[in-house]
């Protein structure tokens, strides 16, 4: 920055709101650049809210003798006592010049319901949320991170492929989620990895042979492979899953959401993805894909399907000497039902 030029202003109150780590730590990481784009040698200072006192937040608001700039990140202040909350709102209606206050909070989001008082009366509850809305009242910039429904982990993912210079099939799309889970940060990273290594077009094919062993471990692979009829490579996946020690629990359920969302599906009848799934409480993505797999199902078979896996959830949790077996003979039983439905 040359002498002539002003420094640049930055927001003197951010609102972190939401439970979602990956996307707390990115709103704090993108307070702390706009930060340190104004003064590069800004300090940074993490304390998490039961740690503040009159004598601790003054020394760490207070104009510095060498005109150095700070953030300071207040963590888990939905659990702000009475007096820690009195001590940031009075902070937030005066801020000090130079110092970047950014506060992460549990919620609710804005417009969401207030939380019932904590118990024993010790912070959180009505005393976190007078906080926020106090905070938000003072015009604190406020960023969500709030968890995601389906449809905007599907959004998210999305967007991280855009972002990484890549583009997404929506067959991709599903099979990634599918494969990697629900989780964010492990959904970012497997974004990044695929565009990488594909070149930028990320198509099942690139997340099929990038997930291969992660899509068998959730058990994914081994139950579209039974609901679709594919004996041969479901009892291979079933069988690498189980020698490679997948629990046993996470490939019943697999199979078991498979064959319910299936059914689901069909029960709805025949119609666009994007309509049904607001109905069916599934993202367009899932109902489509269910919408494939059930081609050659009939009410019967799945009737029969269902019952499967019901006795297969008590078997793995400890019905049956030996689970293995149970999941290999259920995974039979879906085929055949399958085959059944086609007579």
């Amino acid at each position: 920055m040359s002498p002539t030029t002003a420094p640049e202003v930055t927001a003197p109150l951010h609102l972190v709101v939401g439970d979602e780590s990956l996307l707390v730590e990115r709103a704090v990481a993108r307070a702390v650049t706009a930060a340190r784009e104004a003064d590069p040698a800004v300090e940074v200072a993490h304390l998490p809210v039961g740690e503040i006192t009159a004598g601790v937040l003054g020394e760490l608001v207070s104009p510095s003798l060498f005109a150095e700039s700070r953030v300071v990140v207040i963590e888990n202040a939905h659990d702000a006592s009475a007096e820690v909350t009195t001590l940031l709102l009075d902070y937030a209606r005066a801020p000090s010049d130079g110092v970047t206050l950014v506060v992460v909070h549990r919620g609710p989001p804005k417009g969401g319901k207030a939380r019932k008082p904590a118990k024993g009366g010790k912070g959180g509850g009505a005393k976190g949320d007078a906080l926020l809305e106090g905070l938000r009242g003072a015009g604190a910039t406020e960023a969500s991170a709030a968890g995601l429904s389906d449809d905007q982990r599907a959004d998210f993912v999305r967007s991280e492929v855009r972002q990484a210079g890549g583009r997404m099939t929506g067959d991709a799309l599903g099979l990634l989620m599918d494969a990697v889970g629900s989780d964010l940060r492990e959904l970012a990273a497997a974004a990044s990895q695929l565009v990488s290594d594909s070149g930028g077009q990320v198509d099942a094919d690139a997340v099929r042979a990038f997930h291969r062993g992660r899509a068998e471990v959730t058990g994914f692979a081994v139950a579209e492979r039974a609901i679709t009829g594919d004996r041969t490579a479901a009892l291979e996946s079933l069988r690498w899953a189980l020698e490679t020690g997948v629990p046993h629990v996470l490939l019943a359920d697999a199979l078991a959401d498979a064959v319910r969302t299936v059914a689901r599906v069909n029960a709805a009848g025949r119609g666009d993805p994007y309509a049904m799934a607001s109905a069916l409480k599934m993202p367009p993505w899932k109902v489509r894909k269910a919408q494939g797999q059930g081609r050659g199902w009939g009410d019967e078979g799945l009737t029969r399907a269902m019952g499967v896996v019901a006795d297969l959830n008590a078997d793995v949790k400890g019905a049956a000497a030996d689970p293995a077996y149970a999941l290999e003979y259920a995974v039979e039983q879906v085929l055949a039902a399958r085959g059944s439905s086609r007579r």
